[in-house]
């Protein structure tokens, strides 16, 4: 059950109770809790509050917490899988709802929600609210509708309103609030609240191996030089946002991108070179401190074999930096006797082909990374701890960065690195290697390590029960490792246990391992009372489930957390575990490579975000905010409808200049439209929409309008898998003026092809081509270019200037069995149409000739080769058509006919 609120949160909570307002938290201080509570008093029959932007994991949380607490009206949740008939009774009963935003926008356009009976809308994750168009147009229909209801909006991401114009002031005037309520980690009370019952806390600072350090300043110099070369192709870009430090980030790449995308066109390719090579290095930054030694070998020979099969070569490969990365990975891993001179990358090689062809045994080095040993002084730390108290021994959380880490960590303690190192080698390195003394070396190492005296050894290192909390499983309960399970007689066996599988994972094997032994187990065993102390491992990222970290903190209650990597959000979210219980202990262990990478990283994040909260409060003691934001009143610009330009001109001559009453536009938008921007800017622009499910195109603008939209990505799909073809056949068939509307991101750059992809020759494969092939197959079909949803809205309304109104019930009749609607009907069917086209010397620039002079193929068989001509227009087409129709085909009687007579 959780906790009661903090007394700041409690603050907080008020805050927003009282007054609709935007709340920014510090990453990790709880919103959710704030939101659980806001839940909790809503969750009655009398109320009807929507929630929004939440997934699917997140909903079953907070449902499940709120009926642990025993609130009998729980949230419910509509999916399209609720009928429209039964969503109003939903609706009706009130409490609070979860509901899918496109459902939301059609229930709103089509009066289904009663928007009067809504108490208000709770928007969490609130930063997303300008990408995310659908609630910000939610919002601005409910506003229109209901002008008494409440909008409160929760975010813990403070830094994504430090890029851009105005970011928070505009995310507010979207969210149709007045307030800001700001609360970083450094406000007096969290302060206060939090220091009052801090957990003790012990840091290590663990230091990188010489070898360790070394490669983690190849590949720094490696990235300055490629930033280097970024700058000097790109003078353009920003100085500050491409330091080496920022870097580091995990922004970086979005930071890149943002920059990069419009101009992505006009690039060269070396620039497009760079910018790949600064994510590989990053993530060999991110293997060298997270993964053991064998690993990271492992990625920078594929990464060298990578750039070799593909003769790209980025130019990072040939530095001398990269020549003693790779000499220090290989270091880390064996050492081979005779190679003690620096060599080349190239020479390298090639002593490395004669060394292995003469069957020169390598001996095996196998660096165990420090966090290890130090991982397992804390462990035995903890178990002399419990040992020498008189309670009952404390249990312990072990967190780690994701998966694979959490794998190799249960490994590790199960087993110790001796044989987790030579399994891995003999399976990766040992494997890839030509010389079959070295890989035999490894696999007797391996066995000696099983069966040998070294094994009782690493075994020890098992009597701390391990276990593995795999966010992949939904099962609740923690598992025992194999060493825990077994009894002693099995011990010997366990490891050497399926020693198939995908190099380089073990992850896959031990789950499968582990699969078995739960199946021959007792229930007793695997869900009876647990080996003191119990030891849970758990990923940070990467998890299916976002609250499940929470949940296993609540379940096993650590008395000691070892945090194997360092996540700001984690450490905050222990603090308030720690001040919601007092009475208890708690030490968290806190690992961390002194003077690296991986510690630089936790603290940019914390100081980014610290200025991030500083701009906050600055921006939100100069803004100025009018006082119709929130919408009650009709005086709001942002919910006025008909957007027209302050210098319009009015006609004097229509009832002296005065206002004239227009009944208002109407666009037929098929159901799968809304997850697009265009039907909010429509609607914007004061055209009504009518959600309807078309069959055939995407938009009606008339009746004879028909418009198939296609953003650029789904247009080179549709062209590959010819489904364009069949939706411009459709179009064409039952439309007078069929349009095909090809809009682009505004982000990106407004060109169809870059200019580095225009070929001498033209190949039929290109997207240009198809386009061209599919214009000249419908000559009817207009094409539409359009930069961004804006200018199409713009061209919408052009479209529809003193054009009749579509007809919804008309539009959606439109299916491929119903009659032709369209000019090219003409009294004639589409099967015949379809194969007179098909026939030689007919085209469609002569089939209408043709259909005017024949009621039917068979009267176009009887026509004579001049009458033809005459029709065609073109002699050659006439030969071509009548020999196809009068030549006799001279086809051999089929053998299986013969036998019969």
């Amino acid at each position: 059950m959780a906790a009661p609120l903090l007394e700041f949160e409690t603050e907080m909570f008020l805050n927003v109770f009282e007054c609709d307002g935007l709340l920014v938290v510090a990453e990790g201080l709880g919103i959710d809790r704030i939101l659980l509570q806001f839940m909790r008093v809503y969750s009655e029959q009398g109320s009807l509050v929507l929630l929004l932007n939440t997934t699917t994991p997140e909903q079953e949380y907070f449902t499940e917490q709120l009926r642990v607490e025993g609130v009998t009206h729980l949230p419910r949740t509509v999916t399209s899988e609720v009928g429209s008939a039964e969503r109003y009774d939903v609706y009706t009963e009130g409490g609070v709802l979860f509901v899918t935003s496109r459902i939301l926008v059609v229930d709103f356009l089509t009066d289904r929600i009663p928007a009067h009976l809504i108490s208000g809308i709770l928007v969490y994750r609130a930063h997303k609210i300008i990408e995310s168009f659908q609630e910000a147009f939610i919002l601005r229909l409910y506003r229109q509708k209901n002008k008494t209801g409440f909008i409160k909006a929760f975010t813990d991401k403070a830094t994504s309103f430090s890029s851009g114009f105005c970011q928070v002031e505009r995310v507010m005037r979207n969210l149709f609030v007045k307030k800001l309520y700001l609360w970083p980690r450094f406000q007096a009370s969290v302060n206060t609240a939090l220091d009052r019952h801090k957990p003790e806390v012990v840091e290590l600072h663990v230091s990188l191996t010489p070898a360790m350090r070394a490669i983690q300043s190849s590949i720094l110099d490696i990235m300055s030089a490629c930033l280097k070369e970024l700058k000097r192709y790109n003078p353009t870009l920003e100085a500050e946002d491409l330091s080496v430090e920022n870097t580091l980030g995990s922004a970086f790449e979005k930071t890149i991108r943002h920059y990069l995308d419009p101009l992505w066109h006009q690039l060269g390719a070396k620039t497009k070179a760079l910018v790949q090579d600064l994510k590989v290095l990053r993530v060999l930054l991110l293997y060298l401190t997270q993964y053991d030694c064998v690993t990271f070998l492992n990625l920078l020979e594929s990464l060298r074999s990578s750039q070799k099969n593909f003769g790209s070569n980025s130019g990072w490969l040939f530095l001398d930096s990269s020549t003693s990365m790779f000499m220090n990975a290989r270091a880390r891993v064996y050492r081979t006797p005779e190679s003690k001179k620096k060599l080349k990358v190239g020479a390298e090689e090639e002593k490395e082909k004669s060394s292995s062809a003469s069957g020169v045994k390598r001996e095996l080095v196998l660096e165990k990374s420090p966090k290890w040993e130090a991982l397992t002084e804390v462990l035995e730390e903890i178990e002399r701890e419990n040992k020498s108290s008189q309670q009952e021994p404390g249990r312990v959380l072990i967190c780690a960065s994701d998966d694979r880490t959490c794998a190799q960590l249960q490994q590790y303690i199960g087993h110790g690195s001796d044989w987790m190192l030579n399994r891995l080698y003999a399976r990766t390195v040992g494997q890839r290697d030509s010389s079959s003394s070295s890989a035999a070396a490894a696999s007797t190492n391996l066995e000696s390590h099983k069966r040998g005296p070294g094994w009782p050894k690493n075994g020890a290192k098992g009597k701390e029960p391990a276990q593995k909390k795999k966010s992949s499983k939904s099962k609740k309960r923690p598992s025992l490792t194999l060493t825990q399970m077994m009894g002693k007689d099995e011990q010997d066996k366990a490891p050497g246990t399926g020693s198939g599988g995908d190099e380089g994972d073990p992850m896959e094997e031990d789950e499968e391992e582990e699969e078995q032994l739960r199946l021959d187990l007792s229930s007793d065993a695997y869900y009876g009372v647990l080996k003191e102390p119990l030891t849970v491992l758990h990923p940070l990222k990467g998890l299916t489930d976002p609250h499940s970290l929470t949940r296993v903190l609540h379940e096993v209650e650590p008395s000691f957390v070892v945090l194997y990597d360092a996540e700001i959000g984690f450490v905050r979210q222990l603090e308030i575990y720690k001040a919601t219980r007092p009475g208890k202990t708690l030490r968290v262990y806190f690992l961390i490579y002194g003077g690296s990478t991986e510690e630089q990283k936790y603290l940019t994040a914390l100081s980014k975000e610290k200025k991030a909260f500083e701009h906050l409060i600055r921006e939100k003691a100069t803004m100025v905010i009018p006082e119709e934001r929130e919408g009650r009143g009709d005086t709001n610009l942002d919910l006025a409808r008909n957007l027209e330009p302050a210098n319009a001109t009015t006609n004097t001559r229509k009832a002296g200049g005065q206002e004239q009453p227009k009944e208002p536009s109407r666009i037929i938008v098929d159901m799968r439209e809304f997850r697009s921007e265009l039907p909010s800017l429509l609607h914007r622009r004061g055209l009504d929409i009518e959600p309807v499910t078309l069959e055939v195109g995407d938009y009606i603008l008339t009746p004879d309008t028909c418009v198939e939209r296609k953003s650029v990505s789904d247009l080179i799909g549709s062209l590959q898998s010819g489904r364009l073809y069949a939706q411009c056949l459709s179009m064409t068939r039952y439309y007078k003026k069929p349009v095909l509307l090809i809009e682009f991101d505004p982000a990106k750059p407004f060109s169809l092809m870059a200019r580095s992809d225009f070929r001498h020759e033209i190949s039929s494969n290109d997207v240009s081509s198809k386009l061209t092939l599919l214009t000249l197959h419908f000559p009817r079909l207009r094409i539409l270019w359009c930069p961004s949803p804006h200018a199409t809205a713009e061209l919408f309304l052009d479209l529809k200037e003193g054009r009749c109104e579509p007809d919804a019930a008309a539009a959606q009749a439109v299916t491929a069995e119903s009659d032709m609607v369209a000019e090219s009907a003409e009294l004639y069917n589409p099967g015949p149409y379809d194969f007179l086209l098909k026939m030689p010397g007919v085209n469609v620039k002569n089939y209408r000739a043709v259909v005017k002079n024949a009621d039917n193929l068979a009267d176009v068989c009887k026509l004579g080769q001049d009458k033809l001509a005459e029709i065609l227009g073109n002699a050659n087409n006439s030969r071509l058509l009548y020999e196809f129709l009068h030549n006799v085909a001279d086809v051999p009687a089929p053998v299986h006919k013969a036998k019969h007579t």
